[in-house]
């Protein structure tokens, strides 16, 4: 393996350069002056051609996916771990001897040759803490490189409208760590934060394990006491700074009694333990998860030197990240569209009972993203959706994302329907999302909330917004 300095010397081709742990990275490396290309199958298939016509105005040369990008060994290939060898481009590396490297471990590098890396590890809330915690550190001049798997809305702009990346100097570096791959092992942080620990990709066991290894790693741990699983890991840590909502111990709180909720925005005064002192949150995010996340946000930058004063006050100016319960809009016969980007029990769980908190019917449409998840997670999802919602609500699943290979498809989205089902909820299997478009529309009625869930599929806002123009 070349030095840091050799590595970023050299030109990189990014195989699936849309998808959204790839597109921040590079922008990145473009950002701090590398050479940058790639392709994407979404591109070569017509799919939201927006942004990739955005990527190339912004100087990023695109090629097909047919290998014609490789055309020298002193390329780094950049592809996920799940790139099959039968794919054009890592075909093309090998017979050049190209250097490959996958997603996390080009972003461990950026990350631990930093002055110091902060971390967000967890299986939900990742994004959304990793978008408020960079845009905390920014408001305070602190200058952080971020990269997220989320836009980041603060930070879009009409030469960058996918800010999933913030470049900015190489002492402070914010990043979201994937424990479903794995690769949180590769991360070494100054900071590291850790949300929740539930089931998600990995047995809870591999989860434990991967998690108390990374406190253990992290110079100073910030940990969600409110979690049963996330605190049962402090042991691991060297030293800590905890946050919650309900234990009264974390040392970053809530004041009892002080929560103001709304259906969009909620306020709440934050209570810093260490000395006793009080501070007035605004937060333009509803549901008790993102009150959650803003505390472990204001505890992550107070172990990055932000005092919890400054870090309040930013978070008030925090606009939220694409789809993360993001309204496209209410229609004039008050119906409202939300494109979410839910996808596992806990994300789906948050996302509907802030929707529950607050009067009027919920349309849950739900596009699984993968075949595997649903063999992983289908009984916890259906009893989720069966558990969240009421009888009067209503839950269509089409079928999973599927954009090719040789994945198991034996096992599809009829089975958690048959579960909802089973588990006492209403829901139904409408194949295909046309059609489900068509259902929605139909039986929409004033009032109603319809939330549009699920991940891996860029197309899901187009078909949101889409949706939205129809009820209008």
């Amino acid at each position: 393996m070349p030095t840091p300095d050799e590595l970023f010397a050299r030109p990189f081709f990014f195989c699936g350069i849309g998808g959204s742990g790839m597109l921040p990275l590079a922008q990145i490396l473009a950002g701090r002056g590398c050479t940058v290309e790639g392709s994407d199958r979404s591109r070569d298939q017509g799919r939201t051609p927006e942004k990739f016509g955005a990527l190339e105005r912004q100087g990023f040369a695109l090629h097909p996916q047919d290998g014609s990008g490789m055309v020298s060994k002193e390329q780094i290939l950049v592809a996920s771990a799940a790139v099959e060898d039968s794919v054009p481009e890592v075909q093309r590396a090998k017979e050049l001897g190209c250097l490959r490297l996958s997603r996390a471990e080009l972003n461990s590098i950026l990350f631990n040759t930093s002055g110091a890396g902060i971390a967000v590890a967890g299986t939900s809330g990742k994004s959304t803490v990793t978008g408020m915690l960079g845009w905390i550190l920014h408001a305070c001049g602190r200058e952080p490189t971020i990269m997220n798997g989320a836009v980041m809305k603060n930070f879009v702009a009409p030469e960058r409208p996918y800010a999933s990346a913030v470049v900015g100097g190489q002492t402070l570096y914010v990043s979201e760590v994937d424990e479903s791959d794995g690769s949180i092992a590769l991360y070494r942080p100054a900071v590291g934060v850790l949300l929740n620990v539930s089931l998600d990709h990995k047995s809870m066991e591999e989860l434990r394990q991967l998690f108390g290894e990374y406190l253990a790693r992290s110079r100073i741990s910030v940990i969600n006491a409110d979690d049963a699983e996330a605190l049962a890991l402090l042991p691991h840590a060297k030293e800590t700074i905890t946050f919650g909502i309900e234990q009264e111990k974390a040392q970053i709180g809530i004041v009892p009694g002080s929560i103001a909720e709304g259906p969009m925005r909620q306020a709440a005064m934050v209570i810093d333990r260490h000395d006793g002192s009080e501070h007035a949150l605004m937060l333009n995010l509803p549901g008790r998860h993102n009150l959650s996340n803003a505390l472990a946000a204001i505890a992550g930058a107070a172990a990055a030197g932000i005092p919890v004063a400054r870090a309040v006050e930013a978070l008030a100016a925090f606009e939220g990240l694409a789809r993360r319960f993001d309204v496209v809009g209410t229609s004039t016969s008050a119906i409202t569209v939300i494109d979410d980007f839910g996808h596992n029990p806990e994300k789906c769980a948050a996302t509907l009972r802030t929707l529950k908190a607050h009067p009027g019917r919920v349309l849950a449409f739900f596009q699984p993203h993968g075949y595997g998840p649903l063999v992983q997670m289908g009984e916890e999802l259906a009893e989720t959706f069966a558990q969240e919602l009421d009888e009067d609500d209503r839950v269509i699943l089409c079928d999973p994302v599927y954009f090719g290979g040789t994945v198991d498809r034996s096992q599809g989205s009829e089975r958690i329907v048959r579960l909802i089902e089973d588990a006492g909820g209403d829901a139904e299997y409408v194949p295909s999302r046309e059609e489900v478009g068509e259902r929605l529309a139909s039986i929409a009625r004033p009032g109603d909330r319809i939330v549009i869930m699920g991940a891996r599929d860029d197309t899901l806002s187009a078909f949101a917004r889409d949706l939205f123009g129809r009820l209008n």
